[in-house]
């Protein structure tokens, strides 16, 4: 893969995203901000904020799991945007990653049911 670089415990990624993922860290959404610090950031396994993964930087990461979580604003409902986030889909679970993907109303208005979901990803 061009331009990618790859460590035992993470999957390839592009370099030159790891600044943006910075930043990103950094200014959350409130929905980010909700599943990170009221769940996921005391999550049994460890989970990654704004991790870049091949060409993308992707919510959340829980490598454990092999867990990708996406939260999804209101322009992911523009056709355009909905045709990337299927190719990005397809490129990510071809590293065998499984993908969430929740919105913004789920996490704010419908937080347990959420939590719930990813609760229920956790082998026995």
């Amino acid at each position: 893969m061009p331009n990618l670089n790859q460590s035992n415990f993470h999957l390839a990624y592009n370099p030159k995203l790891i600044a943006r993922a910075k930043q990103l860290r950094k200014n959350m959404t409130p929905a980010e901000k909700k599943l990170w610090y009221g769940y996921l950031k005391n999550f049994k396994f460890r989970v990654l904020r704004q991790r870049p993964i091949d060409h993308f930087i992707v919510d959340f990461y829980c490598p454990s799991l092999k867990l990708v979580i996406e939260i999804d604003g209101g322009h992911h409902s523009v056709e355009k945007v909905k045709e990337y986030d299927q190719a990005r889909t397809q490129v990510l679970e071809g590293y065998g990653l499984r993908l969430l993907r929740f919105t913004n109303q789920q996490i704010l208005q419908g937080f347990e049911q959420v939590c719930e979901v990813i609760e229920g990803l956790i082998p026995p």
